[in-house]
């Protein structure tokens, strides 16, 4: 799970809470030219793709009391995969950040693909790892351009130290 400042929090023993934070981060253009083939046009959805608000908290200075930050749209859905594209059991969920239903229903159906050992060989082996990558070049793209305009503040002592003060303030 990512925190507030881009890092990793500590590591999940489940697999799947990681590869569904990486599917609901993940370019829409590397999810559609994945899973698209396999996202069939008449899933059995169990929620279709709906839009709504969620309340965004936060803590002061991060380890405070809760309080609430603001609300940020996002769209879910679950699914099962098409038993006429590929034959799965298992549901596929997916939540993400903003109002693409398309980015919803392919992270849920690579949800539904990678939960079933037998259905894992229709995701690429390298999807994950790309989202990865992807994720993290573009927090260091990101983090350059946030120390171009770093400025660092110093201050100057003065060389003779308390014993000026101490003669100014007798004078």
């Amino acid at each position: 799970m990512l925190q507030f400042d881009g890092t990793r929090a500590k590591a999940s023993n489940n697999p799947r809470k990681a590869w569904m934070e990486l599917l609901a981060r993940a370019p829409l253009d590397l999810l559609e030219t994945a899973i698209a083939p396999f996202a069939g046009q008449q899933p059995q959805w169990l929620r279709a793709p709906e839009t709504g608000l969620i309340m965004l908290q936060g803590r002061a200075g991060g380890s405070g009391e809760r309080f609430n930050l603001g609300e940020a749209t996002v769209t879910r859905c679950a699914l099962r995969t098409d038993p006429a594209v590929v034959d799965c059991k298992t549901v596929g969920v997916a939540y993400v950040m903003g109002r693409s239903r398309r980015h919803a229903v392919l992270a849920a159906t690579a949800d539904a693909l990678l939960q079933d050992p037998a259905c894992q060989h229709h995701v690429p082996a390298d999807l994950l790892p790309r989202i990865d990558a992807w994720l993290q070049a573009r927090r260091t793209a990101r983090h350059a351009r946030a120390q171009a305009t770093r400025v660092e503040f110093f201050t100057l002592a003065r060389e003779g130290g308390a014993t000026d003060d101490a003669q100014e303030n007798a004078e």
